[in-house]
């Protein structure tokens, strides 16, 4: 079982309740209990500007040519977070080092923005940030 607790401002009441727990666990069996900072992921509004703005103007940028947008999704992750080679049927295949589900608000933020320096860059293509976008672009 997972028992997830945040502990902010009413942080006496909340490690109470996780003494209380811990203490109710029967003692004939062995546990691991982690702690770890919390840390807020990425928005689904960060997500839909990603896929709908910033990958939407790169794909419209390069007319007459194919993109999977789920292959340039891939290259940026792997080119903002380095890429690892893994095995697959004796095939060395590079897969990016982090997954964008998992980055925090900060981390996607500074995803975007690694996409946004690159494409000036790389193409002379002006990405706008999230607070750029008029009603029109999405």
């Amino acid at each position: 079982m997972l028992i997830q607790l945040t502990v902010g401002p009413s942080r006496d009441r909340q490690k109470s309740a996780l003494s209380q727990y811990l203490a109710a666990l029967p003692e004939l069996k062995s546990y691991t209990v982690e702690v770890k900072q919390y840390r807020r992921n990425r928005s689904s509004e960060q997500n839909r500007y990603l896929w709908g703005v910033v990958y939407r103007r790169i794909i419209d940028a390069m007319p007459g040519t194919k993109i999977d947008p789920d292959h340039l999704h891939e290259y940026w992750l792997g080119e903002c977070f380095g890429w690892d080679v893994c095995d697959v049927i004796g095939w060395a295949k590079k897969v990016p080092m982090k997954r964008s589900s998992k980055l925090s608000t900060v981390e996607f933020i500074e995803f975007y923005e690694f996409i946004q320096r690159r494409c000036i860059e790389t193409m002379g293509l002006y990405v706008p940030s999230p607070n750029e976008v008029t009603d029109h672009d999405d």
